[in-house]
């Protein structure tokens, strides 16, 4: 079964979802952004999300995680609980 280790921040709004994006492409750190920004309890860890397996997540999340190129910031993407940053660290 495949795995994955990513992190993330979530925010309220579309638009300082792209605006902390565009910070983190300028070159400010992931997980500081995340400890400032996220309103999510594992922006105390950097948005460090662990190891996790399909259906895990919520499917927007899924999407992303299962598909998307590593080591890089993909987002927003919206979910029922905001707007996210995510990166996905390691898949196998």
């Amino acid at each position: 079964m495949a795995r994955a280790t990513a992190r993330h921040i979530l925010v309220n709004s579309e638009e300082q979802c792209l605006a902390l994006k565009q910070e983190i492409e300028n070159g400010r750190d992931f997980a500081e952004v995340a400890k400032q920004h996220s309103s999510c309890p594992s922006g105390r860890q950097g948005g460090d999300l662990g190891s996790f397996g399909p259906g895990q997540m919520v499917p927007e999340f899924d999407k992303v995680v299962f598909s998307g190129e590593l080591n890089q910031v993909h987002g927003p993407v919206r979910t029922q609980f905001g707007y996210h940053l995510l990166e996905i660290t390691s898949r196998s």
